[in-house]
């Protein structure tokens, strides 16, 4: 791939998933940029590219609609992992889902960790950790959401199975 589309993409990832943690919400326009430069990059590689990958990716966004519909999967993160899907021959966009769950399953143990380490440090929501403004306020947004067990940030997962699967590819 690209070296350009590689470091874009994963300052994209990287925006999504800081935005994502802080905000637990993933702009659109992140996943509007990936997806149409992912699609101009396979459309420029041949149609039966852009073909396959739209394939992959429209199968890919129907499973991951359902998962949404029954609450397990936010919609900003259906639309970031189907974006960068797009730019993705078929067998990196597999790569892409495995690396993503395992990084999702790390997410998911260091928020269990977390839920029982934060109040055995005394770091609760109404006594936050010292540090900058904006990462002590994040510290105690994170602090409440572990200990009301609110969802994880899973763009954190999608950000870094996507930077995993861009840099291990040709050019990346």
């Amino acid at each position: 791939m690209p070296l350009p589309f590689v470091l874009s993409a994963i300052l994209l990832l990287a925006f999504a998933a800081w935005r994502d943690v802080a905000t637990r919400t993933i702009p659109d326009g992140v996943s509007l940029a990936l997806a149409v430069s992912g699609l101009t990059l396979r459309g420029l590689e041949g149609w039966e590219a852009l073909v396959t990958s739209l394939a992959v990716a429209a199968a890919l966004f129907l499973l991951l609609l359902i998962c949404h519909m029954r609450g397990a999967i936010g919609g900003g993160d259906v639309k970031l992992l189907t974006a960068l899907a797009l730019g993705l021959p078929p067998i990196g966009s597999f790569q892409f889902l495995f690396a993503t769950a395992l990084a999702g399953g790390v997410l998911a143990v260091l928020y269990l960790g977390l839920r029982h380490l934060l109040p055995a440090l005394g770091i609760t929501p109404a006594r936050p950790a010292s540090g900058a403004a904006a990462l002590r306020r994040i510290a105690v947004a994170e602090a409440w959401r572990i200990h009301r067990r609110g969802p994880l940030p899973y763009g954190v997962a999608i950000a870094i199975g996507g930077a995993l699967v861009l840099l291990q590819s040709p050019g990346g």
